[in-house]
């Protein structure tokens, strides 16, 4: 992808890129000029697409334990330099009533979405040193301020986001690190069909029902969330460090 931008070979590290957010964040960054390594758990076809699309680089790791995060980030910064952006994206969500919740199920979203952000941050805050700065975008969601029924793993790992982010920015505003966080509303990713499946309904019928609350009048577009992480890891990073931007077509504003 050849392109000139406001973040010009700026050394990139997108979790979670292969689907989602966190693949519209990784193609709009790389739109941006940026140089994007795209992380998924595992191998798979859809890392290889994003690949293509960003002409990026491969970077894979279970973001829940701290041995292949290093590992990957190791294998970025030989091959792409020091990682000067992270996007902190990568989630996992699952639905059921609290007290029929598999503990290990519950562990798990923890684990991912909150222990999984905080080994890539402390696994790239090295290399940020080394170059003099850089720009943390952390992906939490609405849903960890208002909460979800039958979310409870998901909306306390998310919640956590928010409040590392908050916390990191003002420990690393020395280093002239940003560190900002965007709480999406309901997007249209394929995390949509647990909201489905836990609602015995399809995909497009939850997506009308959510819609009816929200003032924006739709769910809104992974690419709309992308255009605030580019802004954010660009010009917008410092004067919104430490706070959450919630991007959600202003369904903070509605009942419950």
């Amino acid at each position: 992808m050849e392109t000139k931008g406001r973040l010009q070979d700026k050394v990139t590290l997108v979790t979670g890129a292969g689907q989602g957010v966190g693949r519209a964040a990784a193609i709009r960054l790389a739109q941006e000029g940026a140089r994007v390594a795209v992380n998924g758990r595992i191998a798979h076809p859809k890392i290889d697409t994003v690949v293509r699309e960003t002409g990026g680089v491969p970077a894979i790791a279970d973001i829940a334990h701290i041995g292949p995060v290093n590992a990957m980030v190791a294998e970025v910064e030989k091959r792409l330099g020091p990682i000067e952006i992270l996007v902190a994206n990568a989630a996992r969500m699952t639905m059921s009533p609290f007290l029929e919740q598999d503990p290990a199920e519950w562990w798990e979203q923890i684990d991912v979405n909150l222990t999984g952000h905080i080994n890539c941050i402390q696994t790239v805050l090295p290399g940020m040193r080394r170059i003099g700065g850089g720009k943390i975008v952390l992906i939490s969601s609405f849903f960890g301020t208002l909460g979800w029924k039958n979310a409870t793993g998901y909306c306390a790992s998310k919640s956590g986001i928010s409040a590392l982010g908050e916390s990191l920015a003002a420990e690393l505003k020395p280093d002239n690190i940003a560190v900002s966080i965007i709480a999406p509303g309901i997007i249209d990713t394929p995390q949509l069909q647990v909201d489905a499946d836990d609602l015995n309904v399809s995909r497009e019928e939850v997506k009308a029902i959510y819609a009816r609350d929200i003032p924006l009048g739709r769910v809104a577009a992974p690419e709309e969330v992308a255009a605030t992480v580019a802004f954010l890891a660009g010009e917008g990073g410092p004067i919104f460090t430490g706070r959450t931007l919630h991007v959600n077509g202003g369904i903070s504003r509605c009942p419950k």
